[in-house]
């Protein structure tokens, strides 16, 4: 008689999201949530890298088939390389990842004063977040973030497992699908200033937010006009100084 082998791992499948599937609406636990999910998208925004047929959202429920259940998880940002494109009118209310498009290839958390399972490998319902980022949709960079204490973790899937990232010296992270460096920038956004995420490029080059894109181009514009002015004053000058010794500026100029 042939024993049974024991199962090693849950049964995964990608099933779409039940249209009665009712999604849990709970409050953001850190009022800093959005504007750090808002900011990263931002930047890669400014900087031309966000394409059509990438999925970038926040607080949207990911889905997956668990030994038969429907399990959500909606991590504070994330990011898919490529999605199916939906229906024109149709809103996307959800992702399921092989059935809709690309596995997730980051996600993010930022975590609140409570404990809300961002490390909990809890195996069973209800599945902990790192259990069901690494061993159900199998994320390739898991971020663990705490603005309060500006502490951030980079967690690399490898052999099925994650491992922590080391930062490199300048206390940065590489983040592979994106091929950026993720890394803790204090200062002002929207009039708030705390620790916010910042992308760098592999130049060593902090990818602006709009509004910085839009302050720079000001400042130039502004330095533009200031040199036109005063090349402007320098040229009536001259005109004056010629006509005060009987030149016409009109035959010189």
């Amino acid at each position: 008689m042939v024993q049974a082998q024991p199962r090693t791992g849950p049964r995964i499948t990608w099933p779409p999201l039940p249209d009665d599937f009712k999604l849990i609406d709970d409050p953001v636990e850190n009022i800093q949530q959005p504007p750090l999910a808002a900011a990263l998208t931002d930047a890669l925004g400014a900087a031309q890298l966000i394409r059509p047929e990438m999925l970038i959202g926040s607080n949207f429920g990911l889905v997956a088939g668990v030994d038969g259940d429907t399990v959500v998880k909606a991590p504070d940002w994330f990011y898919v390389p490529r999605v199916n494109p939906v229906p024109e009118g149709v809103v996307r209310r959800s992702y399921t990842p092989q059935l809709e498009g690309d596995a997730v290839a980051i996600v993010m958390e930022f975590l609140s004063a409570d404990d809300n399972g961002e490390l909990s490998i809890r195996s069973i319902v209800p599945y902990g977040k790192l259990y069901f980022y690494e061993q159900v949709l199998q994320v390739p960079v898991y971020v663990i973030y705490e603005p309060q204490r500006a502490r951030l973790e980079v967690r690399d899937l490898r052999d099925g497992h994650y491992e922590l990232q080391p930062p490199d010296a300048a206390g940065r992270f590489w983040i592979e699908p994106l091929g950026l460096f993720l890394g803790v920038w204090r200062g002002e956004r929207l009039a708030q200033t705390v620790n916010w995420l910042r992308w760098w490029d592999t130049q060593g080059n902090m990818l602006p937010w709009s509004s910085e894109q839009a302050e720079t181009e000001r400042q130039r514009a502004e330095a533009e006009h200031q040199r036109a002015e005063a090349e402007h004053q320098r040229a009536e000058r001259l005109a004056a100084l010629l006509r005060a010794q009987g030149i016409d500026p009109e035959q010189v100029l």
